[in-house]
């Protein structure tokens, strides 16, 4: 989903990550502040002043989206399910959860905890801006915390809206995944309301761009077609989810070739990667696992030193971003090979090497049995 991202600091274990691709949204933000909505509220006052303000505004819309994804973030670690950190992106942000919810009480209240969040900021802005008022504070200040507590509002109100990915559309997966108990068949309806709500947008941002305003209507069409692919995307999750269910990582897992660490990396190159092909390949010596070597860190070596540099001296030792458990659930494995950017891993069980699994590998399992199953979902 993203892009380049900077890490900025972590709160509570979370690590809160930004986007580049939010800078074009911070920087319309601001814009968008400093030249409409400022000086519709506030005559006569500088360039500079409205600027200032709009910077104002566009932190506090950060700071906004945050506290929305933290508690996401927050109530999903207390039903126990991973998060790998919160991400402020062009669209705004997420929480990246590495799995599912495992049951719908858990996705409603996972997903009914960002609205609240900022129902509660709007009323805690709106509470100020009263304040500010009855205490005759600068009209910049009170017309700040007015914009504050009502795009914390809005916020509130668009991601209540009943179609997936908003936070709506999970809240609604979830009722009706408990009413049914049939997780894929709550996600199929809340995605189809999802991308009827893309297609909306989609309609409005043509109307918009045909009467002449071609920012807001191509913002419009982008957030449409955005939402479309997020809530396809979810159900094809699903399908695939039920397709690996069961299945752990021993089932699938291959006889793994290995390099020995004390060879050449033109040794290895002729021997290994030209003959199998692989990008990675576990290092072992003596039966013992010392790491594994990919195809990337090799080219990170000028050719001319491949003769006089070992494998030894490039290698990665073993972690938990190269390796995996073999009692591992497929899908978990696969949810983490896509978090890692990993198309092979190495399947260790105490401390020894004891197979590999490839994306290549689960993708040919799950397309065998669909193909035997008859199941056509991702063309319905």
């Amino acid at each position: 989903m993203f892009g380049k991202s900077v890490n900025l600091i972590k709160v509570f274990g979370f690590q809160i990550k930004v986007d580049i691709s939010w800078l074009i949204i911070a920087f319309l933000v601001t814009w968008s502040l400093a030249v409409g909505f400022f000086p519709f509220f506030l005559e006569d006052l500088s360039p500079g002043t409205y600027w200032i303000l709009g910077v104002l505004g566009a932190l506090g819309l950060f700071f906004s989206v945050l506290f929305h994804e933290f508690w996401h973030s927050w109530v999903a670690r207390r039903f126990g399910v991973p998060i790998r950190g919160i991400t402020l992106f062009i669209f705004g942000g997420v929480a990246e959860m590495e799995e599912d919810p495992e049951k719908p009480k858990d996705e409603f209240l996972i997903a009914i905890a960002g609205p609240f969040a900022s129902l509660f900021l709007a009323f805690v802005f709106h509470a100020f801006y009263r304040v500010s008022q009855a205490l005759n504070w600068s009209e910049e200040i009170i017309v700040l915390f007015m914009y504050l507590g009502l795009i914390n509002f809005i916020v509130a109100l668009f991601n209540l809206i009943p179609a997936f990915p908003m936070d709506g559309g999970r809240v609604l997966r979830a009722i009706l995944w408990h009413w049914k108990d049939d997780q894929r068949w709550a996600t199929r309806i809340a995605a189809s309301l999802g991308g009827v709500f893309g297609l909306v947008l989609i309609g409005l941002g043509i109307l918009q761009i045909l009467t002449g305003n071609i920012i807001g209507g191509v913002w419009y069409f982008i957030i449409g077609m955005f939402i479309r692919f997020i809530a396809q995307n979810a159900y094809r999750q699903i399908v695939i989810k039920n397709t690996l269910s069961g299945a752990r990582v021993r089932t699938l897992m291959n006889s793994p070739v290995y390099v020995p660490p004390d060879i050449t990396l033109s040794q290895m190159v002729e021997d290994y990667v030209y003959h199998h092909h692989y990008k990675m390949f576990p290092v072992v010596d003596k039966d013992n696992l010392e790491g594994c070597i990919t195809t990337r860190q090799v080219g990170e070596v000028e050719r001319s030193q491949w003769s006089g540099t070992m494998v030894r001296d490039v290698m990665e030792p073993p972690s938990r971003d190269n390796t995996i458990h073999p009692d591992t659930d497929i899908m978990r494995a696969l949810n983490r090979m896509n978090s890692l950017g990993k198309s092979r891993m190495m399947v260790v069980e105490d401390g020894r090497l004891a197979g590999m699994i490839s994306l290549k590998d689960i993708m040919g399992y799950m397309a065998a049995r669909m193909e035997v199953e008859g199941d056509r979902s991702f063309s319905d």
